[in-house]
């Protein structure tokens, strides 16, 4: 028999497989020697009290055998005369693959960037010297944005597919279990190379074909279908369908698609800053304590609000990470944040950004359906500039900001290639600067502590979403103009974070085979 409960376990007792028993025996009214096994499902920090707790969904087996924790999925060497060309390797486009090797189809990955090992000296370079390799980058490379980013595994889109299929296939390639059971799991960018790694052992151990530096420079279009590419502006390959899974900073694709004359079209997105507090800081507001239970996570935070009908909010926090520079051009400076799995960093960063729409870029109209692009492009350009011309980054504490007044001095940030005090309420367009000073007033009295002269903000964080859009059919997934082009994911419009963009890859694997009616 088995009886699934809820548990309330303090912090100190999180590992304490015993204490677990003794508490489910107790709910249940059992003897704890019929227990077989305590098996936590999912679990979450409850820090409304003053005395945070673990909030724990269990399945307590009485007198009998427990069940497999994860199912791996089972995926068998194809050798199909099928084959689907794949633009992208991030989460989108790795997913695609897998997904199409199980239904016994040949996938082929063109990623413009390099394996995750040989990436590693470009995020050095940026890093220590700001020289931005635009094929591989922060963005760009085996893995995606997510590789070496960090890897929160978080996401609303349940109803699009099965996340725990998603969190059981990363579960089988090297993530830790722990990525099953947490309300909001993350894998940590120290780990995550080594997971994607082993995913693309798996897509060529299958017969599927990845090619690194390989950028999609055309598309061999007949008609209204798509039937090939063009890599690195020679050589060509061909397919059965194309999926098209770029990310959001893959620029030039969008580029070719207008040049083709391939509808797109623009769509609103958020920009803003980066902005960070010491950890501890963050750590005493959400859990009320000075001191951290070793067992408490780096505490994070939500945050939300309206000004002037314009979503703010914060994004893509990371608690105990750093804040990285995810340029994929030169002159240009974007802001990003990553943590490893310890997020053990003395820092806590997110994204605060306001959200722009088509007023936001009137007077960029004149680029037509790139307006939102050019838009974004200036502020990133207007944040070089500022930081010199260099990937330092333009920094003012967060009480400066408010009263619009430039910053004598700064706090220690994590920001490796450096900060410099620059009057960011003047760098960002006004309606953004003066939408996020409203909003830490209004984020203050959400969490005491939250405005404080100890946190600043960096600028520029810019990539949110695509501002750009790739339409589709809502059934078939195609392009609703071009036969046989697949968008998905991120940079397509579709998804936001590596679940979502893999459980988008997975579809559109799935409408692939409806496509080319196979069974």
């Amino acid at each position: 028999m088995k009886k699934e409960i809820e548990l309330v376990i303090p912090p100190q007792f999180l590992n304490d497989y015993a204490y677990h028993k003794k508490l489910a025996a107790h709910k249940l009214n059992v003897n704890e020697l019929e227990i077989s096994a305590v098996r936590i499902i999912r679990r979450s920090v409850d820090a409304r009290s003053r005395n945070p707790v673990f909030r724990a969904k269990a399945i307590v087996y009485i007198n009998e055998k427990p069940e497999d924790f994860f199912s791996p999925v089972k995926i068998l060497p194809v050798e199909s005369d099928k084959k689907v060309l794949i633009v992208g390797m991030g989460p989108a486009g790795m997913f695609a693959a897998l997904k199409l090797l199980e239904l016994g189809i040949k996938p082929i990955i063109f990623e413009r960037g390099k394996d995750v090992r040989a990436r590693r000296k470009d995020l050095k370079a940026i890093q220590q010297s700001g020289e931005v390799n635009p094929d591989s980058n922060y963005c760009f490379g085996e893995g995606g944005a997510g590789t070496y980013s960090d890897g929160k595994l978080y996401t609303r889109s349940t109803k699009r597919g099965d996340v725990n299929r998603i969190l059981n296939i990363l579960v089988q390639h090297g993530s830790p279990q722990e990525i099953m059971i947490d309300a909001h799991p993350h894998i940590g960018s120290n780990i995550l190379p080594q997971v994607v790694q082993e995913i693309r052992k798996t897509i060529l151990d299958c017969g599927g074909e990845i090619h690194f530096e390989s950028r999609v420079t055309d598309f061999i279009i007949k008609g209204k279908k798509i039937t090939g590419l063009v890599v690195n502006g020679e050589k060509e390959f061909e397919g059965d369908s194309v999926i098209l899974a770029t990310g959001h900073s893959a620029r030039d694709i969008y580029y070719l698609l207008d040049k083709h004359k391939i509808k797109i079209e623009a769509k609103p997105f958020a920009m803003g800053v980066r902005i960070e507090h010491p950890q501890k800081l963050i750590d005493e507001i959400q859990y009320h304590s000075n001191e951290r239970n070793p067992n408490l996570p780096a505490s994070s935070y939500s945050l939300t609000c309206q000004v002037d009908d314009r979503g703010v909010y914060s994004f893509c926090m990371c608690p105990g990470g750093i804040i990285i520079p995810a340029s994929t051009e030169p002159g240009e400076l974007v802001l990003n944040g990553m943590s490893v799995s310890r997020r053990d960093s003395q820092f806590a960063n997110s994204g605060l950004v306001v959200s722009v729409d088509e007023k936001d870029w009137n007077n960029y109209n004149s680029h037509g359906v790139f307006a939102g692009l050019e838009f974004q492009k200036e502020v990133e350009k207007s944040a070089f500039e500022a930081g010199g011309k260099t990937q330092r980054a333009p920094a003012q504490r967060i009480t400066d900001f408010v009263n619009k007044k430039i910053s004598s001095s700064l706090p220690k940030s994590s920001y490796i290639p450096g900060t410099i005090s620059s009057p960011i309420h003047e760098i960002l367009p006004k309606k953004i600067s003066g939408g996020l000073r409203s909003s830490l007033l209004i984020f203050e009295k959400k969490m005491r502590g939250y405005l404080t002269e100890e946190a600043q903000i960096l600028a520029a964080e810019t990539r949110t979403s695509s501002p750009v859009r790739i339409p589709r059919d809502n059934e078939s997934l195609m392009h609703i103009e071009i036969e046989g082009l697949f968008p998905c994911g991120e940079g397509a419009g579709y998804a936001g974070g590596i679940i979502s963009a893999a459980i988008d890859g997975e579809r559109s694997a799935e409408a692939i085979r409806k496509f080319l009616n196979l069974r």
